[in-house]
């Protein structure tokens, strides 16, 4: 219980964080890095293991037809693999043995995850989907194109304003509390709430048109947070030549 205890006080900022990720991803983490903890992996070792869950969840998709066990054997291998890619970080902050390499390997293995399980869904429509069109086979490359975007983006954009607070007119730096709107307003872009999605494999003309509705919400949202980052980027000052 201890441990658990001092998990709490080594999360994160809510700030920017969906309804899911911050009261159901988070605290599953945390449980699952006390487990880590006491069984002595490390950081490392615990995004391997997101990586494994998570790799094997997108093998599925792409090898094996569609079908309810397969749906929930799919969600299942992602959502473990999502709460142990949250367990990673908050054991690096609770031991203090997080690192740039360690930060390194994490967005290395969400990046291509991401790429990944895009790629399955288009092997999966190819191979055993009966599609409207050969246009359905674009829908994958386009999800994959706006979701690596705006991981990419979201990652620069961080690392740009590191360091680098934003100021208002009076010269503060602006302090918001996390917003709760904004944390339901995420929740469709949340890797966690996307996962949901593939619990209806089962009914693959039901995921097929899931899939495309997040695809599009996806994409609307790439272009909100563009300029929204572009916005913010502007407004910090510029360093000195």
């Amino acid at each position: 219980m201890g441990t658990l205890t001092a998990l709490r006080g080594a999360q994160k900022s809510a700030k920017g964080v969906s309804l899911y990720s911050r009261y159901v991803n988070r605290p599953a983490g945390r449980v699952l890095a006390a487990g880590a903890y006491r069984v002595g992996l490390t950081p490392n070792q615990v995004t391997l293991v997101s990586a494994a869950f998570t790799f094997c969840g997108i093998a599925a998709v792409a090898l094996v037809r569609p079908s309810w066990p397969l749906a929930l054997a799919v969600y299942a291998a992602l959502v473990v693999g999502f709460a142990f890619d949250s367990a990673d970080g908050q054991l690096a902050r609770l031991t203090g043995k997080g690192g740039p390499a360690g930060e390194w390997l994490d967005h290395v293995v969400d990046c291509a995850k991401m790429v990944a399980l895009h790629a399955a869904v288009l092997i999966a429509f190819y191979r055993f989907f009966e599609l409207p069109g050969d246009g359905w086979l674009l829908l994958p490359l386009g999800f994959q194109l706006a979701a690596v975007v705006t991981f990419c983006g979201g990652l620069l954009t961080e690392q740009l304003k590191r360091g680098r607070p934003a100021q208002d007119d009076a010269g503060n730096t602006p302090a918001a509390p996390p917003s709760r709107l904004r944390a339901i307003a995420l929740l469709p872009v949340d890797y966690g709430v996307f996962c949901l999605v593939f619990l209806t494999l089962g009914a693959p003309g039901v995921f097929r048109a899931a899939y495309a509705v997040l695809a599009v919400v996806h994409g609307l949202f790439l272009v909100a947070f563009l300029a929204k980052w572009f916005r913010e980027l502007s407004a910090l000052p510029r360093i000195p030549a």
